[in-house]
């Protein structure tokens, strides 16, 4: 296909469905945590605009849980299918993480999904607001299980090698292994952060349709106050993060840097931009603000890190990716910081609902989140090639034995099967933000529950009694 390799077509295909996959698990955990967050301030001001955001976010919170689960289960075969190398040899350590994601966290969101989904006139509502609190950490228990396991796979430590396998000898050593907490902290505030950008557009966009409200400002105010805080703690971590990967990954930190050489006693400076050219280890049209670099990467006026020659030819990442997909995340991050100050400045005078220069912004951010999301995933996948398990075993002998005729033709199967299922799903996600939050939800009289004479089990139950009685009998048939 094209004269792409087997290995590279798998790899495409990987990327491809992972791609998809990840922007729902980061929408699932941050709507979650904001459907408690709503449940919990209407259990205790008892005001109703709380409550017609739970039941606007609960519909779409639902359709981006399902295809969450969907595009999860195809990650999991795939192990199987394209990378069986890596099954066997590190299936010993990420099988059994896996295990614990589903024993724990999916158990977990699946026993109170449907409390949660259904049982709002069934159940009272403590218990309501239980069940979703629930839902909420099981979705963060789900991503640490996850994250461990990747985080393994980027800084290993805790097992031995026997027979040519990855085998457990530490869990707790696995688990927490080097950049574990870090991830863990970088992917989780992501989540958060692009939550309440989506939140946040959904509102601004209300806003410059002319469907003003309370709901609709609540929905605002609370994303931009949450991207005012969250959006700098994030910068904070992802420098942490950074100071994590330059210890344990520095071929990875020199191609997010587009640096080559690390000449003794001259500060690195921060390239802002470049073009990193692999076969003259070099980055072209540099442009760089002297000492910074060293400053952010060390902490130092004039410290060093690795460049990239000094690690061989063959165990060098694509510095070009790495350098771009790098600085679009960064990129994004400074916009999100810069969204979250200008609400702030905005709330003095009442302006934050009335700017439209604003409210375009604020919409135009609204896939940010997630598009600095998949940028720091394609930074911290390919900034570990060309290992699958960092040191120990190279994607090149992870991938199963496929001709690339056949992993050509999945891969097409993928696209359009991926590009119908999910196409329809992110239509109908879009369909419900555009409706917008509806306070008649809060006006239907409650069928069943709490102190009411039954709960309708099925729909002819739930007729009124006697509504039965004018009926005609059935025909005479006879039989005597």
């Amino acid at each position: 296909m094209l004269g792409f390799t087997a290995l590279e077509l798998a790899r495409i295909q990987f990327a491809f469905t992972m791609a998809f996959h990840i922007v729902f698990p980061a929408l699932t955990i941050g709507m979650a945590s904001y459907l408690a967050v709503l449940e919990g301030c209407w259990l205790v001001t008892r005001r109703a605009v709380y409550l017609d955001l739970y039941h606007y976010w609960l519909r779409i919170f639902a359709v981006t849980f399902g295809m969450g689960v969907v595009s999860g289960i195809v990650m999991a075969y795939q192990f199987g299918t394209n990378w069986s190398q890596f099954s066997e040899f590190a299936g010993g350590i990420t099988g059994p993480l896996l295990a614990y994601e589903v024993l724990t966290a999916f158990f977990l969101e699946a026993g109170f999904l449907g409390v949660m989904l259904f049982g709002r006139t069934r159940v009272g509502p403590g218990l309501h607001f239980f069940a979703t609190c629930m839902v909420a950490l099981g979705t963060l228990i789900s991503a640490t299980w996850i994250l461990a396991s990747n985080s393994w796979m980027q800084t290993p430590q805790g097992h031995a090698i026997v027979n040519g396998r990855a085998v457990p000898v530490d869990w707790l050593a696995v688990i927490l292994n080097p950049s574990f907490p870090y991830r863990l902290a970088h992917m989780g505030t992501a989540a958060y952060l692009s939550t309440a950008l989506f939140v946040g557009a959904a509102g601004a966009w209300q806003l410059l349709r002319g469907r003003d409200g309370a709901a609709v400002r609540k929905m605002l105010s609370m994303a931009m106050w949450m991207v005012l805080l969250v959006a700098p703690l994030q910068a904070v971590i992802g420098d942490l993060h950074g100071l994590n990967t330059a210890r344990h990954q520095p071929a990875k930190l020199a191609a997010m840097e587009g640096h080559w050489d690390n000449r003794p006693g001259e500060a690195l400076p921060l390239l802002l931009f470049g073009i990193p050219d692999m076969q003259a280890e070099r980055t072209r049209h540099a442009v760089g603000i002297p000492h910074l670099g060293s400053v952010i990467l060390t902490h130092s006026w004039n410290g060093q890190v690795p460049g990239l020659k000094q690690f061989p030819a063959d165990e060098r990442p694509n510095a070009l990716i790495v350098f771009w997909s790098f600085r679009a995340m960064v990129g994004l991050g400074l916009a999100m910081i810069a969204l979250g100050v200008w609400s702030l400045w905005l709330r003095r005078g009442g302006r934050l609902y009335g700017q439209r220069r604003f409210l375009r912004a604020a919409v135009a951010m609204g896939p940010a989140g997630l598009l600095a999301i998949l940028a720091g995933w394609v930074t911290t996948e390919v900034g570990r090639q060309p290992w699958v398990v960092y040191g120990l075993l190279r994607t090149a002998d992870a991938v199963s034995p496929h001709g690339a005729g056949t992993l050509a033709l999945t891969l097409a199967l993928f696209v359009v099967s991926y590009l119908f299922v999910f196409g329809v799903g992110i239509a109908y996600v879009l369909r419900l933000v555009r409706k917008g939050p509806q306070a008649a939800d809060l006006q239907q009289a409650p069928q069943g529950g709490p102190g009411a004479g039954r709960t309708p089990a099925r729909p002819l139950s739930a007729a009124q009694e006697g509504a039965d009685e004018g009926l005609p009998l059935p025909p005479d048939r006879g039989g005597d």
